[in-house]
């Protein structure tokens, strides 16, 4: 495991982040913290909302060269040292996996006096569903001896926070859709202790904290709160965006000079006023709001992906006869000088709507901007082609996924924040294919497999504090492993699951239709897509039994585990799952294929069909090869079928691959060119009418161009070996890099004649492999290599 420290420049203007592994002491993962407490505030409710501030006086003789600390909070909390914020956390995770950050303050402190300033918060039953939580708590533990000084005690001091009260508490039903991110936070600045963080703060009034219960890492404890683990992923981006143009202004003219920061906006004593502001593109950001005077003054800050007429989105670009509905913050100004509101979590939003109504003061908005904040994954790959307009479908799936990775993967930043195994699997890929960073996804297989139930389904979401549970989803969270297998090498990370992959198999097996060989009636959530054919997203036999779908998905992931058993010398194992999915496979195609339409029945019923019968049969390997091209063309052209949505069409790309069609990939771009002729700057859940604007599992492009455009795909388990098989459709020239752990993958094709292909490839030192274009193959070596093929 590894944790990460931030050391972070701060000013009004920029914010820089930099990224190192620190070690832990060992000796702090192999028993109790005696040395710390977790303490809390005294006299409060200890599960209900509330926000804390917490202070520590730490006297240095000389400044330290080193001086680290590990630091957790319950729900979440945000360190400053000296008034310098340097980290926030802990990473979501669940109580049996409580995340803490390892930090070197020695870059903050001086010789003499300093002060360590944690604000913590919990959300009590307003918290996002993403949040597991037992009480408030704060925990700070000094890595040796050296830094003893900063634990956690009945020395720190804390103060009970009362200017915030939780509001936006009923985002669900005013928007008429599920949303469960949270509160916004209302805020009364004439009750904020100002300047609290910082060294000067006269806090001797502050009562001591209390102690709650002795630390405890993982593997360790018999009555324990929370188990703490080290953090294994880098802390999250912050980096300065500003707010693009006033789209609308109300009660006052308004242009876009004070979004600059540098032109003041004074809205008059008396008046209420509402200012409509348009980032440009959806971001997740912390709005940082700096007003003086206004006492007596009510900012109310509303934020939206996209602007509505009655509940109907339309062009995202238009402004004319639409409203802002969403999430909202409320700041009560005192009038006094540069006061500061930052909401406790960030917001989503490419509107941000002021509604403002002023007292018998004027209120002088000093600045408004926003702190774009995510995972810091790093873009390494690129691509480009002739058709230059796929560089804003790549550009915007890219987008989409930045604004889907935070502590986890998110399905959507804007209404739930939460992983779900379907969304993760194809982040995972975008982020190996983009980015050639795989923690984010390592921390996702490892999330989920701490999910799990007792029948052994893993939940279909998680951290959750709601139980979930999508069996078809605990499939994808084999898929998942099965794809770390194949493009990393990291052989104790995988077996580590092992039994868990067994449970979900297990599960399954039981629900064997013996008769049929198909599944049978199961209970639970059985989810597959969101089209309109599929009654809360369920497709028909999913819940009374004998789903096609569901069951050549069964088939699909048992030969995925046999590959992974295989490797592993589990060959009782892997036959067994072998011959299950050749048995289901062969009951489902005798029952449910329609020769006459050469298309896939959703159940023996044969009386409804879907694109997505097909599209899993060709995967699982249902259909005979002879035939797959003949059913895919079915999917493809038939239009009564039930259509796949953003979602499934990843699937779809893969059984296209799958039957030696990749080549259709290009032209089936046409819903991501349709997104952006309706304005949106991400990609969305659905086609319209949508609930989110921002949905990760429609950024599948960003793994696509590279992996059947360019072709660039593992041949072997741990990326040992590649295959490229280029398929670019009508394209005539493309490029594409791809990142690995040693090196890149660089592919750039030019199309010769009718049927030929002018390549120059590069690979990384150690790697070889294979081109494929039509019936030629060509080796491949490490370094560059040219070839022309003109068949």
């Amino acid at each position: 495991m590894r944790s990460f420290v931030l050391l972070s420049l701060w000013s009004l203007l920029s914010v820089q982040v930099f990224a190192q592994d620190l070690p832990v002491n060992p000796q702090l993962l192999k028993g109790s913290w005696h040395s710390s407490s977790w303490i809390s505030a005294p006299g409060i409710a200890q599960r209900d909302y509330g926000v804390y501030h917490f202070r520590k006086t730490l006297n240095l003789s000389t400044k330290p060269s080193r001086y680290i600390i590990h630091i957790s909070a319950d729900n979440r909390y945000r360190l400053w040292v000296n008034g310098q914020p340097i980290c926030s956390g802990p990473a979501r995770g669940d109580l049996y996996n409580w995340n803490f950050e390892t930090v070197d303050l020695a870059p903050y402190l001086q010789a003499g006096r300093n002060v360590l300033a944690v604000l913590v918060w919990n959300m009590g039953v307003y918290a996002p569903v993403a949040q597991v939580s037992n009480q408030t708590g704060l925990v700070v533990q000094g890595d040796t001896e050296a830094e003893k000084e900063v634990n956690t005690n009945t020395t720190w001091k804390v103060y009970t926070n009362k200017a915030y009260t939780p509001c936006s508490v009923d985002n669900g039903r005013r928007l008429r859709t599920y949303m469960v991110v949270g509160p916004g936070d209302h805020v009364k600045a004439a009750d904020y202790p100002w300047n609290w963080e910082q060294l000067k703060y006269d806090d001797n009034s502050w009562p001591a904290a209390v102690s709650v219960t002795t630390p405890e890492p993982a593997g360790y404890g018999s009555d324990n709160l929370w188990t703490l683990v080290p953090r294994s992923i880098p802390l999250m981006e912050e980096t300065p965006q500003r707010l693009q143009k006033v789209r609308r202004a109300q009660g006052i003219t308004a242009n876009d000079d004070f979004l600059s920061g540098n032109a003041p906006l004074t809205i008059p004593a008396n008046k209420t006023v509402s200012i409509l502001l348009d980032q440009s593109f959806n971001t997740a950001a912390y709005p940082e709001l700096t007003v003086s005077k206004g006492a007596g003054s009510t900012v109310k800050m509303t934020y939206a992906e996209a602007l509505f007429s009655n509940y109907k989105k339309g062009n995202r670009n238009e402004v004319e006869g639409r409203e802002i509905m969403g999430n909202f913050d409320i700041f009560e100004p005192d009038g006094g000088e540069l006061r500061s509101f930052r909401p406790l979590w960030f917001r989503t939003y490419r509107y941000l709507q002021l509604d403002i109504t002023t007292g018998n003061e004027p209120l002088v908005i000093n600045d408004l901007k926003g702190s774009y904040t995510g995972y810091p994954f790093v873009q390494k790959a690129s691509f480009s082609s002739n058709d230059t307009s796929l560089k804003a479908i790549w550009d915007v799936g890219w987008r989409t996924a930045r604004l889907c990775a935070g502590e986890t993967y998110f399905d959507c930043p804007y209404y739930e924040q939460l992983q779900y195994e379907g969304d993760t699997r194809i982040q995972s890929l975008i982020s190996l294919y983009v980015t050639g960073d795989d923690r984010l996804m390592r921390k996702a297989i490892h999330d989920f497999y701490c999910s799990r139930v007792p029948e052994g389904l893993t939940q279909g979401r998680y951290p959750s504090n709601r139980l979930q549970v999508i069996p078809p989803f605990s499939l994808y969270w084999v898929s998942m492993v099965y794809d770390y297998w194949m493009h990393r090498k990291d052989d104790a990370f995988i077996q580590q699951y092992f039994t868990a992959i067994r449970g979900v198999l297990d599960w399954y097996e039981k629900h064997i239709d013996q008769q049929k060989n198909m599944l049978g009636p199961m209970q639970w959530w059985g989810f597959t897509d969101w089209n309109n054919a599929f009654p809360g997203g369920t497709p028909d036999g999913a819940t009374d039994g004998n789903s096609a779908i569901i069951t050549m998905q069964y088939a699909y992931t048992l030969q995925q585990a046999a590959a992974l058993f295989t490797a592993y010398g589990k060959q009782a194992e892997a036959q067994h799952y072998s011959q299950l999915a050749a048995t289901l496979n062969k009951g489902t195609y005798a029952l449910c294929f329609n020769a006459s339409r050469n298309e896939m029945a959703n159940t023996p019923l044969q009386n409804t069909f879907s694109q997505h019968a097909g599209i899993i049969a060709v995967l699982a390997g249902a259909i005979p090869e002879s035939r797959q091209q003949a059913v895919l063309q079915r999917v493809l052209d038939d239009a009564a079928l039930s259509q796949a949505t953003f979602y499934y069409r990843f699937y779809l790309n893969l059984a296209l691959k799958k039957a030696g069609m990749a080549n259709r990939y290009y032209a089936q771009l046409k819903p991501w060119r349709d997104m952006l002729d309706m304005g949106l700057t991400t990609f969305a859940e659905n086609p319209e009418p949508t609930r989110s604007d921002c949905h990760a599992w429609s950024a599948s492009p960003n793994y696509d161009f590279l992996a059947t455009i360019c072709g660039i795909m593992p041949d072997k388990p741990g990326f040992a070996a590649v295959k490229i098989q280029p398929a670019m459709g009508e394209l005539t020239t493309v490029s594409g890099t791809m990142p690995l752990p040693q090196g890149n993958i660089t592919v750039t094709l030019k199309r010769t004649g009718s049927s030929g292909v002018a390549a120059e490839v590069t690979l990384p030192p150690g790697l070889s492999g294979r081109f494929v274009w039509n019936n030629s193959t060509v080796p491949l070596k490490e370094g560059k290599q040219n070839f022309l093929i003109k068949n």
